[in-house]
């Protein structure tokens, strides 16, 4: 069994999203983190960073593992069950490099978008160019990745397009509400996040926590 502290943000559903899709049991403990709980300091055992989401495997050999970071959650979980992440040759590196763009990139420049777009008391414009600047040209780069191949690491579905998923739709709803007139004409972007979607695995992962 394996505990999984979360919350319905990006980062949260990336956890949720690969336990369902590696069929592992799991416990949800909701971490409210519009309440601060991220900040109790049993949490803080768990993840010493205060951030969602985070594991304990209680089955892990040599006692219970705890994982805190989406990024390293993902690598773990593939590592535990052999799936969703090639054992070695060009798609495992793949999966890798395009799962941490998304922890080094699209992670964090969507967040500073979000965040300065939308939710800031104060819209700072050049703070607001920055940001819609870098994840436009961000999503430009996945789009040409998806141009020529069905998924990101190349012809399977793995942890890289599960790191992705829920940033890339929340990415390009916070661009539509934000700033309509910037499109960032990204096709195969589109195309593939239908194909996620579609996945029931995903679907149940997007529901979690439910609140």
């Amino acid at each position: 069994m394996i505990d999984l502290y979360t919350w319905t943000t990006p980062n949260g559903r990336k956890a949720s999203i690969m336990l369902e899709e590696v069929g592992l049991l799991y416990r949800v403990h909701p971490v409210n983190i519009g309440k601060d709980e991220q900040f109790d300091p049993k949490f803080l055992a768990i993840s010493p960073n205060n951030k969602i989401p985070a594991i304990v495997d209680h089955d892990a050999s040599g006692g219970p593992q705890t994982v805190f970071e989406s990024g390293a959650i993902l690598v773990y979980l593939a590592e535990k069950t052999g799936k969703l992440l090639a054992p070695s040759g060009p798609e495992r590196w793949a999966a890798l490099e395009w799962t941490f763009w998304q922890v080094g990139g699209l992670g964090p420049m969507a967040g500073q978008y979000n965040y300065f777009a939308l939710r800031a008391d104060e819209k700072i414009p050049a703070a607001i160019n920055r940001f819609g600047d870098e994840v436009t040209r961000l999503l430009g780069v996945m789009d040409r990745r998806l141009n020529d191949h069905p998924w990101l690491a190349g012809e399977h579905f793995s942890i890289a397009d599960i790191a992705s998923y829920a940033w890339t739709k929340a990415i390009l709803a916070a661009l539509a509400k934000a700033e309509p007139d910037r499109e960032p004409g990204v096709p195969a972007v589109e195309a593939w996040l239908q194909a996620v979607g579609d996945r029931p695995a995903v679907q149940r992962g997007m529901a979690v926590p439910q609140v």
